[in-house]
């Protein structure tokens, strides 16, 4: 089987794309990716990647622009469906998976036009619009927090499934800043930098590219003892070491601690489109599987109630309980009975 993955633009949707990129290759299919210019796509698919080809159209989203932007942001996406197009047809494409965001649509769009059967993933608890407008059209939609999805659970890489763990007591915490870095979370951990080593807490802490050089300096600054990375594809080796996590609350790494087995404080990103990222959170927290806060003052308070709560195992287990494995590997083996 000849399979397209296609969509992106946050790492989110990407390390889905990266999971049923695995689970396809591992059944012996072949997979190639589209996906756009902007955003994180170049940077995880375009140098090292096991896709047969990967191809990059300079389209942005649609629905956050105004007036004239609108536009001319419609009119690359046409551009790029044209030319997605021609590449499922050059590549003899049996099926297109969209793992979602705006890089999806040339893609998406294409192989409906060709008569090319779509799959379509939510990562997230509120639809985004892209995947809203086409599930009437996919063969398959899946979402973990769908109660009519076919398939439930989330695609992660089996790295996270190799090595879950049950977390019996706090010995290392995991600041988790994303990509680009959270500055709410990086504070958060500075705040609490002597407190958890005094504790004997290791801190493990993520800060994200952008916010890399204040966060080192500042824990320079405090003679904090601190394993900093500004962003690494090692994540999962990280995740594994940690008994306690504050990360924001995109689902790709929601779903990876989830694996894993290790609770989280949940951050949610205030400006995330329809506030999907408190939806995720919630729906881990009302099945009391994790904690969550917004940004402001209650942030530090919510923290320390956490390091000094005793549940740490009964939700670590609850996690483990609730996650699906092999959810990548059944995504594909449902391609290959439509195919």
């Amino acid at each position: 089987m000849k399979l397209c993955i296609t969509g992106g633009g946050t790492g989110g949707h990407l390390m889905i794309a990266e999971a049923l990129l695995e689970a396809a290759t591992n059944a012996g299919h072949e997979a190639i990716f589209i996906g756009s210019t902007h955003g994180q796509d170049q940077k995880y698919f375009k140098d090292s990647s096991a896709f047969k080809t990967v191809h990059f159209f300079p389209t942005t989203g649609v629905v956050n622009q105004k007036g004239l932007g609108k536009l001319k942001a419609l009119w690359r996406v046409f551009k790029a469906f044209l030319k997605a197009r021609s590449v499922l047809k050059e590549e003899k494409i049996d099926a297109v998976y969209s793992v979602g965001g705006f890089s999806a649509a040339p893609a998406a769009f294409a192989s409906l036009s060709s008569g090319i059967p779509l799959f379509i993933h939510e990562q997230n608890a509120v639809y985004g619009r892209l995947n809203k407008l086409l599930k009437p059209f996919a063969k398959s939609f899946i979402s973990a927090y769908d109660e009519d999805s076919s398939l439930k659970g989330y695609p992660v890489k089996e790295i996270f499934s190799q090595t879950k763990r049950v977390r019996k007591e706090l010995n290392t915490i995991i600041f988790l800043g994303g990509s680009h870095g959270a500055k709410a979370i990086n504070d958060l951990a500075l705040s609490h930098a002597l407190k958890l080593q005094k504790m004997g807490i290791h801190i493990i802490h993520q800060t994200g590219e952008t916010d890399f050089l204040r966060v080192k300096s500042a824990y320079e600054n405090l003679g904090a003892v601190v394993e900093l990375y500004t962003f690494t594809k090692e994540l999962a080796s990280l995740i594994a070491k940690a008994d306690l996590a504050v990360s924001r609350a995109g689902a790709s790494t929601l779903w990876e601690l989830t694996t894993n087995g290790c609770p989280a404080l949940y951050v949610p990103y205030p400006y995330a489109a329809s506030n999907h990222q408190y939806y995720n959170a919630k729906f881990i927290v009302d099945d009391e599987m994790g904690w969550c806060e917004l940004e402001g003052e209650q942030l530090a308070t919510s923290l320390d109630k956490v390091l000094q709560s005793s549940d740490l195992e009964k939700r670590s287990k609850k996690l483990l309980q609730f996650s699906s494995k092999d959810v990548a590997k059944k995504m594909i083996n449902a391609v290959e009975e439509v195919v």
